[in-house]
């Protein structure tokens, strides 16, 4: 039994991996909309790159669930 964990957690070591090769182009990401953020007064954005974005949306669902 505990080498079936080892298998499974090896398998998804491989694609997790294979994931943030594929997805590694920069994206931008805003806290805000642009018409709020200029009825704001700021604008709080950045750039990450992809897999960052998936991976921890993928851990937010994960908790919240």
């Amino acid at each position: 039994m505990r080498y079936l964990k080892y298998v499974f957690l090896a398998a998804l070591a491989v694609v997790l991996a294979t994931l943030a090769l594929a997805n590694r182009g920069s994206v931008p990401i805003r806290l805000l909309p642009d018409e709020v953020a200029t009825l704001f007064g700021f604008n709080l954005s950045g750039e990450l790159p992809l897999f960052l974005i998936i991976l921890a949306s993928l851990i937010a669902g994960i908790l919240v669930g």
